[in-house]
């Protein structure tokens, strides 16, 4: 390292503050939290006091750790790119954070292992960091893949419940498909562009380089690594139909839902894909398979939420749903559409699921919200918040941040694909109508239960980061903050979205709302049973008959044919024979005299016959 920079402070810190805490964490004790506290806090000042900062040149990042090196021309360092981009990121990553450190402070409180979670908290964002800052898909996917870690040890903090654990595995394993798609996507970019991977030489060769010429003659090559790249981001932001790992994830503690599965982690991948926009850009097929990805992944995900009752699944699924409308507007070459709906989203979906913990806390750790009712009056700073949120999220017309975002994702769809624009508005109309049940059912009306009927706020460490993203949930919508967070994304030119968008986008609001007050007020029961949305699709089913009947088989099949041919045939014949004639040959070792003699005068009389009566005819 060269010297102190901000950017090595925000990367370094929390790498430093995870290590401190996960090797002396029997000593450090209650401490332990404190540091991890004072860790995030530090970088988010810092990320803040980097939002002024001036942007490096695209090809010019600043130097923070030597790496690896191969030849003068082929070498990966641990470089950071300082851009809008990046800044607005970070901001979103070291604040949240640090928000989701605080919280958790009152919220873990009495959990037994609270070094060892926030020493995760601390390796996550160490992680998180290292993706917003990297200049190249090597250091990238590093960063990549200690995110996958960190989000493992965090699902899983709980590890005595077995649901946890499965949780755990199927992130990790679920993830893992999508990185190897991933790794060759960068091993063909490596190949192709000469061994360089940092976003500015690929970017300028795209322009007039050798991946402009493959371009040029063979378009499928780069169609196959823009596809291969993006199976990262379905993998990590959880498209469709590697999704099935993020509502298992609600296993894990609240606080990491709000940070990982809400907030940062989840949205890696589109911070991937509108980095490499250059690379989607040159494929027209790629562009138009990941708008269609995103765009089924938002309805589908919509759908499944209606008919879920645990508060945290419904939120994980809206999650899915809003990360769909990101990645589709990628795909519609509107990069700067998704990332402003990505900073946006973090701040209410942070809340909503900050306000589920808040929730579930109150209700002695019950998360169906068919058990609650009557919280407005309960937890009135709770239900206030959550409120909020929920307005942000279904986009309430020209007060929230969530409207300004969604409608500039439904303008690309109008302007690029009317298909895609149609189920951006249903899945408008869907969010709005399962949130408003989410509303209903958990805060209105009378409490269903004790739990429910005794609830109350949480205390002020809890309470605190619920008001400050709540009003950033609202003052993000105000004109001069909205184009503070526009002026943070790369700008492409898109017609603005007129009064039709507009209109199409308030009636699904009004009719979702509406269509929930209908169905929902007053209930103690759903009134809805739709089994296919109920059970995700059976996708889940799908993926275990899959590994049952094909997997399982398959191994079945290999693990015989190994054990009778390799195993067998190859291995274990030649050491059964070699070892049948060693035995016969040790029994002529019996160390008696007569024996040896025998065994010469058989040899010499064989000597004479080979003499005499082989080797004349083999001369003659």
């Amino acid at each position: 390292m060269n010297s102190i920079t901000p950017a090595s402070i925000v990367l370094l810190l929390p790498l430093f503050s995870a290590f401190t805490i996960l090797l002396l964490h029997k000593q450090l004790k209650g401490a332990a939290a404190l540091i991890s506290i004072g860790s995030s806090a530090v970088c988010a000042i810092v990320a803040m006091i980097m939002l002024g900062a001036k942007d490096t040149p695209f090809g010019e990042p600043q130097h923070i750790l030597s790496f690896i090196h191969l030849t003068d021309t082929i070498n990966f360092d641990i470089n950071a790119i300082i851009d809008g981009q990046s800044r607005g990121m970070l901001f979103i990553v070291t604040f949240i954070g640090f928000l989701v450190h605080l919280y958790s402070h009152g919220y873990m409180k009495d959990d037994e292992a609270r070094p060892r979670y926030f020493g995760s908290l601390s390796m996550f964002m160490f992680s998180m960091t290292g993706i917003v800052l990297a200049d190249n898909l090597v250091m990238m996917f590093i960063f990549w893949e200690l995110v996958g870690l960190s989000s493992y040890l965090l699902i899983g903090h709980w590890f005595e419940k077995p649901s946890a654990c499965d949780a755990a595995k199927k992130a990790f394993l679920t993830n893992r498909v999508g990185d190897f798609g991933f790794m060759i996507g960068i091993l063909l970019l490596f190949g192709l562009n000469h061994g360089s991977v940092e976003f500015a030489d690929l970017a300028d060769s795209f322009k007039n380089g050798p991946l402009h010429d493959v371009k040029e003659h063979h378009q499928w090559v780069i169609t196959a690594a823009a596809l291969c790249i993006f199976m990262g981001a379905v993998g990590k932001s959880a498209q469709v139909p590697l999704h099935v790992w993020l509502p298992d994830a609600m296993e894990g503690p609240t606080p990491v839902s709000a940070l990982i599965h809400a907030a940062t982690m989840v949205a890696a991948g589109v911070y991937m894909l509108v980095r490499v926009s250059f690379l989607i850009g040159a494929s027209e097929f790629a562009g138009e398979v990941i708008a269609g990805v995103g765009g089924i992944t938002a309805i589908f995900a919509a759908l499944m939420a209606v008919q879920q009752n645990d508060i945290k699944r419904i939120l994980a699924y809206s999650t899915l749903s809003q990360l769909g409308y990101m990645v589709m507007a990628v795909g519609l070459g509107a990069g700067e559409a998704g990332m402003f709906h990505l900073y946006t989203h973090a701040f209410f979906k942070a809340l909503l699921f900050l306000g589920s913990g808040a929730v579930i806390y109150a209700c002695h750790h019950e998360q169906d919200i068919w058990k609650m009712g009557g919280l407005n009056k309960q937890t009135p700073a709770t239900y206030i918040t959550f409120a909020i949120g929920t307005a942000a999220l279904i986009g309430v017309p020209f007060v929230t941040s969530g409207f300004w975002s969604k409608e500039g994702i439904l303008g690309a769809a109008y302007e690029h694909c009317k298909i895609l624009f149609a189920i951006g508005a249903f899945t408008a109309f869907l969010t709005a109508f399962y949130m408003t049940r989410l509303m209903i059912v958990a805060f209105l009306g009378k409490p269903r239960t004790d739990s429910a009927s005794h609830a109350s706020d949480p205390p002020l460490v809890m309470v605190g980061p619920l008001l400050v993203l709540s009003i950033l949930s609202l003052t993000s919508a105000l004109p001069i903050v909205r184009e503070r967070l526009q002026a943070m994304v790369p700008h492409e030119h898109h017609s603005d979205a007129h009064w039709l968008i507009v209109g199409v986008s308030i009636t699904a609001l009004v009719a979702g709302v509406a269509l929930a007050f209908k169905l929902y007020k007053g209930k103690d029961k759903d009134p809805l049973n739709i089994p296919l949305f109920a059970n995700k699709f059976y996708v889940d089913e799908f993926y275990a008959g899959l590994v049952k009947y094909a997997q399982d088989r398959l191994a079945w099949i290999v693990t015989g044919l190994e054990r009778i041919f390799v195993d067998g045939l190859i291995a274990r014949l030649p050491a059964a024979i070699a070892c049948r004639i060693g035995s016969a040959a040790r029994s002529l070792q019996a160390g008696h005299l007569q024996g040896y003699t025998f065994l010469l005068g058989a040899g010499i009389v064989l000597a004479i016959y080979v003499a005499v009566f082989v080797l004349p005819r083999i001369g003659g």
